[in-house]
């Protein structure tokens, strides 16, 4: 099998503190309500602009009083009281003149021809006027501003009504103040001392006062317009959050369920949603996540399949031992006896080679995933292996071995070099089995453009089409007729095939190149990069 990675320590997983506090789907509506929270931070920026606005209204109104103040120092009383009387703005703004004593001398709104305010009935205004001014006094609590007293009903022309004239004659100072109509319209009111006839006493005042309606509208408008983007965005930012929803956490919920039907044991009635019309990442985790639901099947299949096929090996011998010693006791010969001790000791030997075997198929692929590969040079260890063969003199029946590899250096790969001698020696191991008497088994390997070859050849029947794949099975038991029942666990192909494609290579067995009977192993490497 494929090499696996080796699992993350658990020191390096990292799992942000940000991700269980809440589910995805309120993630995502929380993210889209951001747009929304900068939104209310324009209204909140309007109401400021509001108060900057009549700030600068305010300091314009009491420019506009120190300079009428000035002109009333300069000029003849009589003059004086003409000009305030004369006084037109387009803003309507009222201008009143107070003597030392308090009464009023000078009132522009007497004099009919200066252009001064137009009069609506508020009973036309209806839902309108009450919904807006619903809508600032909400927006006013909500935004903390400060709360102006409210202006009288009833115009009283008495200086001492307003406490900012009364405060300017007596300190000399100018006096601001700003109240509130019943349709919350601010009124500004300026107070600006004009010159006194002698030290100490009261001074003239000169009173200004102008509403704002022109402020009020703007900011209403703005605050509609804004009003009115905010549901548009708040419908569009609720509608996105159910499309992701939808797109996004009904088909992880969907995965997380069939995982989680298959960590109960229940992966054979699973069927985990491939969603082939995703082609985004969603797509290809819901592809891995069947992908490994197939791979996690076929692994238990073959888990299950090993562990039956086990069993079979073992009976096998097993119950021949146990016939041996049964028989053993009730054998008298010595010769009879004899026999019966080479069959038990076959038959242990048989075991002990089965379990040895068995225990290193089991181990490979955990193995394999640990290991780390290292360049080994394959030509050099090919010809190391058939030489220590030929020292050890390895060769029955008189197969003679014969390796042939390119130069040292030539045939590096990456690979974990105990587990690639392994390979060697399983194949020149099934080549010996299968050739005749004084057969001859040659090991080549060789370079190819992205590919290092090890091939070996035997003198053999060599294998029928029909089970070029079965014989790379655990447990495979087409064995030749010269062999002895049992000289081999029929586990070193699967072996060699499993750690062959750990290595990301593949194995073939094919007929000579030389078209003379026998077959032909051909292990493909990757080649180690310069």
């Amino acid at each position: 099998m494929p090499a696996q990675p080796p699992p993350m320590p658990p020191a390096t997983r990292v799992r942000p503190r940000y991700s269980g506090w809440s589910s995805l789907a309120t993630r995502i509506l929380i993210v889209n309500l951001l747009a929304l929270v900068a939104l209310a931070g324009g209204v909140i920026y309007l109401e400021n602009f509001r108060a900057r606005l009549l700030e600068s209204r305010a300091q314009e109104l009491l420019a506009q009083g120190n300079i009428m103040a000035q002109f009333l120092a300069r000029v003849p009383a009589a003059q004086g009281r003409s000009a305030i009387a004369a006084f037109g703005s387009s803003r309507g703004t009222r201008v009143r003149l107070y003597d030392s004593g308090g009464a009023l001398v000078a009132d522009n709104w007497t004099n009919p021809a200066t252009p001064r305010f137009s009069l609506e009935d508020p009973t036309t205004a209806g839902f309108r006027r009450d919904s807006a001014i619903l809508l600032d006094r909400a927006i006013d609590a909500l935004t903390g501003q400060p709360e102006f007293p409210p202006y009288p009903d009833a115009d009283n022309h008495e200086r001492d009504a307003w406490s900012e004239a009364t405060s300017a004659a007596a300190s000399g100072h100018p006096a601001m103040t700003a109240r509130m109509t019943d349709d919350r319209i601010v009124v500004l009111q300026a107070a600006v001392p004009v010159a006194a006839p002698a030290p100490g006493q009261p001074r003239p005042v000169l009173l200004l006062t102008v509403d704002t309606p022109d402020v009020v509208d703007l900011v209403r408008r703005e605050r509609q317009a804004s009003f009115l983007v905010f549901l548009a965005v708040l419908g569009f930012s609720l509608l996105l959050s159910l499309y992701l929803a939808r797109t996004i956490v009904v088909p992880l919920r969907q995965l997380a369920l069939a995982a989680h039907r298959v960590r109960l044991g229940r992966a054979r009635d699973v069927v985990v949603p491939r969603l082939p019309h995703r082609r985004d990442e969603i797509g290809g985790l819901a592809r891995a996540l069947a992908d490994m639901t197939a791979t996690l099947r076929q692994r238990i299949d073959a888990t299950e399949s090993f562990a039956a096929d086990v069993a079979h090996e073992l009976k096998n011998p097993l119950a021949s031992l146990r016939s041996a010693v049964e028989a053993l006791g009730r054998v008298k010969q010595e010769s009879a006896r004899t026999q019966l001790f080479g069959l038990i000791d076959d038959d242990v030997r048989r075991i002990d080679r089965l379990i040895s075997d068995i225990s290193a198929a089991s181990r490979i692929d955990a193995e394999l995933s640990r290991t780390r590969m290292q360049p080994v040079d394959l030509g050099r260890l090919t010809t190391g292996i058939v030489a220590a063969r030929k020292a050890a003199g390895a060769h029955p029946r008189g197969v003679r071995i014969e390796a042939h590899a390119p130069a040292a250096g030539k045939a590096r790969v990456a690979a974990d070099g105990d587990r690639l001698a392994q390979v060697v020696n399983n194949l020149l191991d099934n080549a010996v089995s299968f050739s005749p008497d004084g057969g001859r088994v040659s090991i080549m390997v060789e370079t190819l453009p992205g590919q290092v070859l090890l091939a070996v050849e035997d003198d053999g029947p060599g294998v029928p089409k029909e089970s070029r794949d079965a014989i790379f099975r655990r447990f495979y038991t087409e064995r030749p007729d010269s062999e002895d029942y049992g000289a081999h666990s029929g586990l070193g192909l699967s072996i060699v095939r499993a750690i062959v494609e750990a290595l990301d290579g593949q194995i073939r067995v094919t007929d000579r190149a030389d078209g003379q009977p026998g077959a032909r192993f051909v292990v493909s490497l990757p080649p180690l990069s310069p």
